[in-house]
């Protein structure tokens, strides 16, 4: 239980250095969930297993999510990416508690989201490794607003500052104001523009 109190702290420590580090938008922590087993007379959570299960019939986009901290550049592959508001413009995206890259981005306080195009599967795979470098003969360049890396062949990128982290579950949603992006202008050309999209367990590409 101790731990996982731990991990619920994220989200504040995360607020905490924004407002240290001068964020220009207020961000107020959410209150601490009340985490408690479950009764006998309740019923019990979904397993884990047919959670998935059922959850992989969603086919989403792929992204690798960016930021560049006192060590260098960070990043993870990210399924929950999504856009939150048009004004101000404002980006989502989440992940696990667990993970070591995110208080590198937090650190870092700015993030680029690379949204994936179909033939980027093999780079994906290479940023959902745990402990390895991922950016070992990876061509990036910084993103024009926070210097976030913003890596080569990706179709679009969001180059964005963090205004917010709340609690969800295992998660952590991290919202980000974008500050600025861009696309490739002839992404249409040979099929580059197309997305890279996970579905059950497995890479596919869209397909008019």
């Amino acid at each position: 239980m101790g731990g996982v109190m731990g991990h619920a702290g994220m989200a504040a420590t995360a607020v905490r250095h924004l407002r240290a580090a001068g964020s220009p938008t207020a961000v107020e922590p959410l209150p601490r969930p009340v985490l408690r087993a479950v009764r006998e007379d309740e019923r019990p959570p979904v397993d884990p297993a047919e959670f998935r299960r059922v959850l992989g019939h969603f086919a989403s986009g792929v992204t690798i999510v960016t930021a560049l901290d006192a060590d260098g550049p960070a990043g993870f592959a990210c399924q929950s990416f999504a856009s939150l508001s048009l004004d101000p413009p404002l980006v989502a995206f989440m992940v696990a508690r667990t993970s070591t890259t995110w208080p590198r981005i937090a650190d870092a306080g700015t993030f680029c989201v690379n949204i994936l195009g179909a033939e980027q599967g093999p780079l994906c795979r290479s940023f959902a490794v745990s402990g390895a470098d991922k950016f070992a003969g990876v061509d990036w360049e910084p993103a024009p607003a926070t210097g976030s890396p913003r890596l080569a062949g990706s179709p679009a990128w969001i180059d964005c500052t963090i205004t917010a982290v709340h609690t969800g579950g295992d998660h952590l949603i991290v919202v980000g104001r974008v500050d600025s992006l861009g696309a490739t202008e002839d992404g249409d050309r040979d099929g580059g523009g197309d997305p890279l999209l996970f579905h059950r367990g497995r890479f596919g590409r869209f397909r008019s």
